[in-house]
């Protein structure tokens, strides 16, 4: 047997203890880059990324993935599909007293479960084959929807995520970096949005300002996820009750028809944030937050930045005396930042509709 038909038969291998691992799709491609790098690079000069300061600062590491484990040669790119059995989006989107939780963040966090399934992955090749590997899921400057693009897990839509033409794009990934040269993937067709623009037409703000560019500063996910200081209080209106990332641009995209539910049980909505009251969520205490969202990337933003967030989605909603005395209750537990959208709340929900608080 050849050298070339033993990384060959190894390839397939891989595949297999992926499965058995619980991914829905491993692909195979170059550790090289250019468009990718080149379609990054334009995108910093504009200034969309916004304060998420490490995107400019990584850039050089993302263009070269030598630099984060010498002698790379192949990407090995994981699909782990998320969507969970949860309360219809649209009838939360809808329900403008409900708080919208972005489908990815209403279970546990991907981070550990996916790195850890990797981590065992790549343990099985080296034990077969040796080697050098590295395995990431967020947590390293990686090209990865352009790895994954190459490797034959989908294309990149006009929305900018992965979109696979028999699963959507519900689904996260991950990569192992390789010295080994396996054999690579052929990639999927590109250009399968056709003319279709229904995610630029439905961004609430317009954060899709041409295919395939997301002004970051404009997105939901970013403000309400990313952006550490005020939400422009021009977009806050148009936020609704989107309270911790945004899923629009997902939900109107016709290859979504294709999205499986998830069997991962980790990812199912915990402590009924998938259909809670902007309300009951507001007035939780800190402490009430931290044990909420224990293993949730929710944890994240912290307690005042969740304040903040709902704050928003209370005046966005309808105008109560309960939603009132809310934001006042947690007045006093506000940093400056949140005081300064409850304020912005208090001031709307009194301007828009007096007729219930009496």
């Amino acid at each position: 047997m050849t050298q070339n038909s033993n990384y060959a038969t190894l390839a397939e291998q891989i595949k297999t203890w992926g499965q058995e691992l619980g991914f829905a799709h491993i692909g195979i491609s170059p550790a090289t880059n250019a468009s990718h790098a080149q379609h990054l690079h334009n995108w910093l000069a504009k200034d969309y990324h916004g304060d998420m300061s490490y995107m400019a600062e990584r850039e050089e590491l993302r263009a070269t993935p030598d630099q984060l484990l010498p002698g790379t040669i192949r990407v090995i790119s994981a699909r782990l599909d998320y969507l969970p059995d949860s309360e219809d989006c649209d009838t939360i989107l809808n329900a403008p007293q409900k708080a919208y939780i972005s489908r990815y963040a209403l279970g546990r966090d991907y981070h550990k479960l996916i790195r850890k399934r990797l981590s065992r992955l790549a343990e099985k090749i080296s034990g077969i084959a040796g080697g050098s590997h590295r395995a990431f899921v967020d947590s390293a400057p990686v090209l990865e929807r352009g790895f994954a693009e190459q490797a034959g897990l989908g294309w990149i839509g006009k929305n900018t995520m992965l979109i696979n033409s028999k699963a959507g794009s519900w689904f996260f990934l991950g990569e192992i970096y390789t010295d080994i040269p396996l054999p690579i993937d052929p990639p999927q067709e590109t250009g399968h949005c056709g003319s279709c623009r229904a995610c630029l037409d439905d961004c609430p703000t317009g954060a899709i300002v041409a295919p395939y560019q997301v002004d970051a500063r404009r997105c939901i996910s970013y403000l309400t996820i990313e952006l550490k200081s005020s939400i422009p209080e021009e977009l806050r209106p148009l936020m609704g009750n989107r309270v911790f990332g945004c899923d629009d641009c997902q939900l109107v995209c016709p290859w979504n028809k294709f999205a499986q539910t998830t069997q991962e049980t980790d990812f199912s909505p915990r402590h009924q944030l998938d259909n809670s009251d902007l309300i009951t969520l507001f007035l939780w205490t800190e402490n009430e937050f931290l044990d909420n969202t224990a293993g949730s990337p929710i944890r994240r933003i912290g307690y005042q930045r969740w304040l903040r967030n709902l704050a928003v989605g209370i005046g966005n909603g309808p105008a109560s005396k309960n939603a009132i005395d809310a934001l006042s209750t947690q007045y006093a537990k506000a940093d400056d930042i949140a005081r300064e959208h409850i304020d912005w709340a208090l001031t709307k929900l009194k301007n828009t509709n007096t007729e219930n608080l009496a």
